[in-house]
Formats: structure tokens, C-alpha cells, sequence
């Protein structure tokens, strides 16, 4: 019986609050101070003014219930946010009642026990209209970032009560890992690894595809002078695509939790690389834990590596999961550069088998972290 009151309460808690604005304290002093003086004195004068004070903090009540009532809300977020970043949420906020307008309401976004302010504020929402509200959302950790609901407060008509009402809005984005610049010279290495296949397509490539005049913010370095000596005019050159410019991006998710940071530092590097190797013309694929994806390009592609990265999780080397299933010798690399990504152990060690071009090991993610 207990337990069930105590789970009404917290519920109703939950659902609906009232607190006393330091308005409101001075005001029900006030109130006490009135009715004291007509008790004692019997005066009626001081009952009159003692009924209508007891008749403003009803009224107070009664049309802040009336501004949180039959309010309807919708939640509009991105498909994947990156962590850092910061992107435009929005909330779109509907008064469903027929007859009676809402005033002055802030609301809220819910998450677990936090109620987070974004300064977002109605002070008039008339019946059956609705409005956009917007906002930046900055992620500061990857994964997937729930929304359990909506807080909504007045403090309408007289500002002695802030009532709030809570309605449930589950919602949820996924939030990639942070994407940060990777080195030319390391991915310049990258560039002459995996076999290159020339296509009848403009693209990076090393074989002539066309020559066409110079525009503002071409590279210097592919202006070709013997064209343009012969014209007189800035030519430059551009090369034909290549097929089977493919890296396989290899993660490692064995890490103790000693090593939670590098690990961290592991999950955006690899993000990163993948971004600016899909940039550059690459196919680019993701082994990470039990999860193989195949060699793709293009913004489908590189949101699905995204969403992996972001909701990978750190395995315990003394764990059920120490075993990736990587780690054996049936992996084929299917052509190209692989890059192995480890931010603990013997990175040769935790994958028999599987002979990686490119290796970044503990001590280069350490590096890493301090030229943050």
C-alpha cells in the first residue's frame, strides 16, 4: 500500500508541479496578515479584502491549469547530429483547446531526471494554433541522445505560482563520434596503397581525363603549363576516377576501462578518416566488433559507417566479448588498403590473420589526445 502511494506521488510529481514564486511568498504573507487582523478585529472591510485575496490565488490556479491543458506537442530533430556540432531541433507546440488561449509558457526537453532549459518561450498561443519553436542542439557525447519528453511552466496571471505540466515526447538521435582534421601526410601514404583501376570518369585519379580553363580556387599544383603556354591562358588538368580505391577501416574494441579515452579518441579517428577518405573518391568499408560493412561511397553509405561508430561499445579484455570475431583468419581485406585501429594490446596479436597496411597503435592515439 505504502509502495503504491509512493509511486501515485512521484508519478503525480512527475506530471504536475506547483512551486511559490517569491512573489507569491510575500503575497500569502500578506493573505495571513489580513485574515489574522479580520479575526481579530471582526471588521468587515478586512474580510472583503481577505475573500478577494483568497479568490486571486484560486483564480491563479485555476487559469495556470487552464494554460497547460490540451496542449499538444512534436519534436523534429536531424537523422545524425555530430558531437560538437551543433544543429537546429525543433518543437512544434499546438494549443488544441477550443475556446481558451495559453499564456506565457517555457518549456522544457526531459531527459532521464534532467530538465534542460533552451530558453524556449511562448508568451501567447492562441486556441487551435500552433507554432515552431527552434533551437541548437550541440551533443557532447556520441551514441544515441534520448528525449523522454516535454517540460511546460507558466507562471500566468499574477506570477505568485509557477505551475508546470509534463507531457511525454520520446524522441531520440543518433549522435556520431567527433570529427576532427587528420593529417595529409599520413592519408597521402594512404593514397598509394590498394590497387588503383582508371575509369572514363572525371575524378582523383593519376591518368588525363581532360583540360579546361583555370576557375578561382582550383589547386595550383594541377595547372598544366604547357597549355597554357600554348594558349596564353591558365589551363588546368583534370584525371580520371579510379576503381578499387578501397581501405577497409579495421576497429579494435578491445580496451580496460583505463583506456576509455583512448579508446574514445580511437572511435573518432576512425570516423574522421572515413569521412575524408569518402571525400577524396575511396570506397570505403568498417569492420568494427561483429559488424561488417560493405565497400560503398556516397552520403547513404558514410551515414551508415557514422551510425556504427556512433553506437559502438568498448569491450573488456577480461569480458565474454574479448573474442571479436575479427580476430581470425577468415578475413578477407577484398582488395585494397587496411587500416588497423587499436587503442590497446598488441595490435597483431588481437587479429591472427589479418595483415594490415597501415597500423595505429596506443602510443599515436596518446599523441593524439595531447595535441588536443
Amino acid at each position: 500500500m505504502l509502495t503504491s502511494v509512493r509511486r501515485l506521488f512521484r508519478h503525480l510529481m512527475r506530471h504536475r508541479s506547483t512551486r511559490v514564486t517569491t512573489e507569491g511568498t510575500r503575497f500569502l504573507f500578506f493573505t495571513f496578515a489580513v485574515a489574522v487582523a479580520a479575526i481579530n478585529t471582526g471588521n468587515n472591510l478586512f474580510y472583503l479584502l481577505l475573500a478577494m485575496m483568497l479568490s486571486i490565488i484560486l483564480m491563479s490556479g485555476i487559469m495556470a491549469e487552464a494554460c497547460l491543458r490540451r496542449l499538444e506537442f512534436h519534436r523534429h530533430l536531424p537523422d545524425l547530429v555530430y558531437a560538437g556540432e551543433p544543429v537546429t531541433a525543433t518543437v512544434v507546440v499546438a494549443n488544441r483547446k477550443s475556446r481558451l488561449p495559453s499564456f506565457s509558457l517555457h518549456l522544457w526537453d526531459v531527459t532521464g531526471e534532467q530538465d534542460i532549459d533552451r530558453g524556449l518561450t511562448l508568451w501567447q498561443l492562441m486556441p487551435g494554433a500552433s507554432q515552431i519553436l527552434s533551437y541548437p542542439l550541440i551533443a557532447t557525447r556520441r551514441g544515441r541522445l534520448r528525449f523522454d519528453g516535454v517540460r511546460v511552466g507558466t507562471s500566468f496571471p499574477f506570477g505568485l505560482f509557477h505551475k508546470k505540466a509534463y507531457y511525454p515526447l520520446d524522441a531520440s538521435v543518433v549522435v556520431a563520434p567527433v570529427i576532427r582534421p587528420v593529417e595529409s601526410t599520413f592519408l597521402q601514404n594512404l593514397a598509394v596503397l590498394g590497387q588503383d583501376l582508371s575509369l572514363p570518369r572525371k575524378g582523383h585519379g593519376s591518368d588525363l581525363y581532360n583540360l579546361r580553363q583555370y576557375h578561382a580556387g582550383d589547386d595550383s599544383r594541377t595547372i598544366h603549363w604547357l597549355s597554357t603556354a600554348r594558349t596564353s591562358k591558365l589551363m588546368v588538368r583534370e584525371t580520371e576516377a579510379e576503381d578499387q580505391r578501397r581501405v577497409t577501416l579495421l576497429l579494435s574494441l578491445l580496451a580496460p576501462l583505463s583506456h576509455e579515452r583512448l579508446f574514445e579518441e580511437a572511435v573518432s579517428l576512425t570516423a574522421s578518416m572515413a569521412q575524408d577518405l569518402a571525400a577524396k573518391g575511396y570506397q570505403v568499408r568498417l569492420v568494427v566488433g561483429g559488424m561488417s560493412s560493405p565497400f560503398g561511397q556516397g552520403d547513404v553509405h558514410l551515414l551508415r559507417l557514422m551510425e556504427a561508430l556512433a553506437l559502438c561499445e568498448r569491450w573488456s579484455p577480461d569480458g565474454p566479448e574479448s573474442q571479436s570475431p575479427s580476430d581470425d583468419a577468415s578475413y578477407d581485406p577484398e582488395g585494397g588498403a587496411t587500416i588497423l585501429l587499436a587503442p590497446w594490446g598488441e595490435p597483431r596479436k588481437l587479429f591472427h590473420g589479418v595483415h594490415p597496411d597501415g597500423i595505429v597503435t596506443e602510443s599515436m592515439l596518446q599523441g593524439r589526445l595531447h595535441a588536443v
